[in-house]
């Protein structure tokens, strides 16, 4: 039962075997869906996951970790292996990944209308089950708020123009877009992060924002650009960062009363002001995240913490 729910995340798990010279391999709960599904049930939300899980060590892993930050996993009844990503990381901290994975969701039906829905990677562009989420994703916007984060990986894109198109049928469906400029510059390679953002915006949402790793974020909104410096830190590594900053975007907007049907039409008018809490929210929790090994969001005191040193 979705009895209660208030966010609902499809997506995909992925176990992350994180692989360092001369130590031994880490497994860590990933995927990028369910790492915001992770990071808002650690901010306080409540949060249901509808993703597939198989019923192997791996996961079993993942199960327990997000069903302990509150998450309540929704599968569609798959027994399909959990999908794994070995994760190479250089000397910087940054993550390369090589996939795994299986992505076949079947339509599930929900006994609750969500108020807000996210989704993204590559269960928004993975057939056959990509077709089952934007099915849901069409059915309950309606009443939700959408976000959606494209999260690219090349290596399960497919044909280039064809995940373009998919790609952007998603931003076109949704209030809220994420991205990196290294996914924009693999969707459009060449082509300035800031005129893509404005194009999507003219498609639909409300708000796109631009992550731009240690030079921080952009947000464009109707009423122009919003800048967002990234605040200093030791990086451990990257694993987990564009789903904290989701994760925090997300906690920010629903504070701020900005998510769900009667939160749209704020939204659509959100001012300048509020947007940039919302990006300090956000980059704060990227922060905290990058500053530890694997995919691991604060909870509210961390947080908390973070943007007090921020000294904003």
């Amino acid at each position: 039962m979705l009895e209660g729910i208030d966010l609902l995340v499809i997506g995909e798990c992925v176990a992350d075997i994180v692989r360092l010279p001369g130590a031994a391999d880490r497994v860590h709960p990933g995927g990028s869906p369910a790492n915001v599904a992770y990071g808002l049930a650690r901010l306080g939300h409540d949060v249901t996951l509808l993703t597939q899980l198989g019923p192997d060590a791996h996961g079993r892993l993942i199960r327990d970790h997000l069903a302990g930050a509150g998450v309540a996993v929704r599968t569609d009844g798959s027994t399909a292996p959990t999908p794994s990503a070995a994760v190479t990381l250089d000397g910087a901290g940054r993550a390369a990944y090589t996939f795994e994975i299986t992505w076949t969701l079947g339509p599930v039906s929900l006994e609750r209308q969500p108020r807000h829905v996210h989704t993204g990677s590559i269960a928004a562009v993975m057939e056959p089950g990509a077709s089952a989420v934007v099915a849901a994703v069409e059915s309950l916007r309606t009443a939700a708020t959408v976000s959606y984060d494209p999260n690219v990986r090349p290596e399960l894109m497919g044909d280039h123009e064809a995940a373009v198109r998919e790609v952007e049928r998603c931003v076109a469906l949704s209030d809220v877009v994420k991205a990196s400029d290294e996914d924009l510059e693999w969707l459009y390679p060449g082509q300035e992060p800031e005129r893509v953002a404005e194009r999507w915006l003219a498609a639909g949402p409300a708000l796109v924002l631009v992550t731009r790793g240690g030079d921080g974020a952009l947000a464009v909104l109707p009423g122009g650009r919003v800048p967002a410096g990234a605040p200093p830190v030791e990086v451990a590594d990257t694993v987990g960062a564009g789903d904290a900053f989701m994760s925090g975007t997300l906690h920010a907007l629903a504070a701020h009363g900005l998510l769900g049907a009667q939160g749209r039409e704020r939204l659509r008018a959100v001012d300048r002001a509020t947007v940039t809490d919302v990006l300090r929210h956000a980059v704060a929790s990227a922060a905290v995240t990058v500053a530890r090994a694997g995919a691991n969001p604060p909870d509210v005191p961390e947080l908390a913490a973070a943007l007090g040193r921020t000294g904003r």
